[in-house]
Parts: structure tokens; C-alpha cells; sequence
């Protein structure tokens, strides 16, 4: 039974090696369209950035010498944004100026007008002025030419910012993994239908598919398999088409668990069927054929949790991403803790700032199948497998959730 941590760093493991053999399909989107991809070609700058001196403030162009304090200086001028600036600078004068705006040729600072005061067009500064000061230097930011965007990085609004601002209106971009999900047991109805009173609808067949859509995935989803080695076995195969088969439930040691029998005897190899945390311990990752499969406990938080640590590395990795490492924050615990030790425990918790630190708050829950609880939560706290009481006041790991935060 693996720490989570190693667990997590075999998934990485097992699936770069595919990928690097088998590199993704790419194809060109429009910039609007390519959130969330991962970039498959290099995107350079196209000239210097920025592409002039540029003003960070609204204030006076200056010659830093002639601006010191108490001096008065005749204002000769203004230059927004977007002026074209022809006029040469004139020694013992200065030019108001605005944010984003060139600086003119001889100016070596601006000085921001809040610590000036104007009469008519004189200027007398209240406070003294160092070279270069409220300036960003042509090329300070790029060189034209310059590496601006790698193969492989997930595109945020950031990324497609900068790619914006080089001209690069098409971008190539590596194919999502296609997902195959599929929940297991005869207790499981579709949502549409109306459950008998041991019945339950199948709501990890939705979260699945959105996490798959959050992290950079394609879901297919295949429905739900029966607690019969048949209808298991054939609904795997379906999924075995795709880059990533996720199942939920059916992978632990009850009579009708049947998953790792049904996969082991399609051929499946298996890296790993247990994992040294609460909820979640009975999760497995294998191959089988071409296929990287997951089998995720079907208590509902324990799917969501597995998929988070487990999957969205795999997703990452096959989607031609590097994989993004846990976002793991740390906060102060409002109430002491007293948990089992021997497994890393992931409990539901709300994350927020009250003051000058971060504050997590652990949530009252009633174990793996408390959906309700979870939408309470923001984040996870990571109670380390080695402690039993945490008071309250100390500081611990939290593990946003993967939507929220």
C-alpha cells in the first residue's frame, strides 16, 4: 500500500514514457477556443516588449538631474498612450505624460503627479528623482525573437494574454485525452429515473465527467456496468478504445468487486491497487492493452478525491502537458483534529482569509457517501498519516478543490 505521494509519482512514471513514444495528434484553434489545451508548438515574440520605453505612471517626462526636489520645471507638452512621440525632449523642461505612453527620447524618469504641483505650466517637484524611476526600458520584458510560450504549457488566461500580444491569433494545440467513464453496481440508476428504495443515481458518472473537462480531458461517458463479469467485461472493452478508462466502484474486497478480475483477465497489468489514505484506500492504476485505467472506490467523495490526486496527472501527462504538481496551501486549523493514524486523511474543510493568515475549518460529515458535505467544502486538510491529534491553532496542508479555488 503506497504513501499517496509515491502513488501519485508512479502514475507520472508509468504514462511519460507512452506519451513520448506516442505523441499527440495537434491540431491549429483560434486563440478564443484553445482554454485549457496544451500548447504543441513554440510561440516566439515578435518584436521587442515592450516595444518602446513605457510610462508606469500619470505624471512628467524628466531629466532625473533637472527634477530634483523643490525644483520648477515649464511643462512643453503631453503624450498619451498610443501617441506617436516626434518631439524632441528639451533640457530644463518637462512633458506631462500618461500611463502607457512612450517616453520621449532624452527623458530618463517619471515622476508621478501626485508629488508634483502645477501652476499655469510650471512644474515644482516635491520630492526627489532617481534615474529610471516609474520606467519599463524597450526589451525589458522580451527581445524580439525570444521563447515566449513552450510546447506543453496548459493555456490559462495568462498564457493566451501573452499569446495574444505577439500576433499569435491560431495556435496548435495537442488533442484532449479521451476519457471513458464508467460507474459499477446493480445499486446504481441512471439520474433520469426514479431509484427504488435501495437505489442510488448515478452522480459519479457527472462529477467524473466534469473533473475530466476541468483538468484538460475529453469524457466519454459509457454508463453504468452491472455487478456481473459479462456486462463488466463489455463495458471495458468499450473503454479500452480510449486513452483513459476511469471506473468508479467494484475495486474492493467483496464478493461482487469485480473490476480487477474482470480487467486482469483482459490482459490488464497493475501498478498499484491500494493507497494509504481516507477516503480513497482501495484505488487501482494499471494498463491494459494501450489503455491506462483507473479503478476508483465508488463512495462518491473517495471518487472525487482519487480522481484529483491520481487521475489529473494522467490527463495532464497524455494530454501533452507537464504534469501540474497538488496545489497543496497551508492554513491555520480553527479545531483540533483527532484522527485514526496510519492513513493520510483527506477531510472536507472550508479555506478562507479573516485577517493577516489563512484559516481552514474542518466540516462535520458523515464519511465517503456525504455528496452534501462536499459542497460545503473548498478544500481538503491533509492530516498526515502519522498524526492522531492536531490542535487547533496549528498549521496543516490543504488541498484546494479542484473547481473552487
Amino acid at each position: 500500500m503506497l504513501p499517496f505521494q509515491d502513488a501519485r509519482k508512479l502514475v507520472i512514471r508509468q504514462t511519460t514514457p507512452h506519451i513520448l513514444s506516442h505523441p499527440r495528434q495537434a491540431s491549429k484553434k483560434n486563440l478564443a477556443d484553445a482554454l485549457g489545451d496544451a500548447l504543441a508548438q513554440e510561440i516566439r515574440s515578435d518584436r521587442d516588449y515592450p516595444p518602446f520605453d513605457r510610462s508606469t505612471r500619470d505624471g512628467y517626462a524628466v531629466r532625473s538631474v533637472e527634477a530634483s526636489e523643490g525644483a520648477t520645471l515649464r511643462c512643453a507638452g503631453e503624450i498619451k498612450a498610443g501617441d506617436t512621440v516626434t518631439q524632441p525632449f528639451v533640457p530644463g523642461a518637462c512633458i506631462q505624460i500618461m500611463t502607457g505612453a512612450a517616453v520621449p527620447a532624452g527623458a530618463d524618469a517619471v515622476v508621478m503627479i501626485e508629488f508634483t504641483e502645477r501652476t499655469g505650466d510650471n512644474v515644482t517637484f516635491q520630492r526627489a528623482t532617481s534615474q529610471g524611476q516609474n520606467i519599463v526600458k524597450k526589451g525589458s520584458e522580451a527581445h524580439s525573437g525570444d521563447l515566449a510560450l513552450r510546447p506543453g504549457i496548459r493555456l490559462g488566461f495568462a498564457e493566451l494574454a501573452l499569446a495574444a500580444q505577439v500576433g499569435a491569433a491560431e495556435l496548435l494545440c495537442a488533442r484532449r485525452p479521451r476519457v471513458a467513464i464508467l460507474s459499477t453496481g446493480d445499486e446504481v440508476v441512471p439520474i433520469t429515473e426514479q431509484p427504488g428504495p435501495f437505489h442510488i443515481r448515478n452522480s459519479n458518472s457527472v462529477s467524473l465527467a466534469a473533473q475530466v473537462r476541468l483538468v484538460g480531458g475529453e469524457p466519454v461517458s459509457l454508463g453504468n456496468a452491472l455487478d456481473r463479469t459479462d456486462d463488466l467485461g463489455a463495458k471495458i472493452e468499450l473503454g479500452l478504445n480510449e486513452d483513459i478508462l476511469v471506473l468508479s466502484g467494484g475495486v474492493s474486497m467483496g464478493k461482487y468487486d469485480l473490476v480487477e478480475t474482470v480487467l486482469k483477465s483482459l490482459g490488464a497489468e497493475f501498478y498499484f491497487d491500494a493507497v494509504a489514505i481516507r477516503p480513497g484506500k482501495p484505488a487501482v492504476f494499471g494498463r491494459c492493452r494501450d489503455t491506462f485505467v483507473f479503478g476508483l472506490p465508488g463512495n462518491p467523495v473517495s471518487t472525487m478525491v482519487t480522481f484529483q490526486l491520481f487521475v489529473t496527472p494522467a490527463i495532464d501527462v497524455l494530454g501533452g502537458a507537464r504534469p501540474r504538481p497538488l496545489p497543496l496551501l497551508e492554513a491555520n486549523l480553527t479545531k483540533t483534529l483527532h484522527e485514526k493514524p496510519g492513513l493520510t486523511h483527506f477531510l472536507p474543510a472550508h479555506f478562507e482569509w479573516t485577517g493577516i493568515s489563512p484559516e481552514v475549518c474542518p466540516l462535520s460529515w458523515q464519511g465517503s457517501g456525504d455528496i452534501a458535505a462536499l459542497t460545503r467544502a473548498n478544500c481538503f486538510i491533509v492530516v498526515p498519516a502519522d498524526r492522531q491529534d492536531i490542535p487547533a491553532g496549528e498549521k496543516v496542508s490543504v488541498l484546494p478543490r479542484l473547481d473552487v479555488i
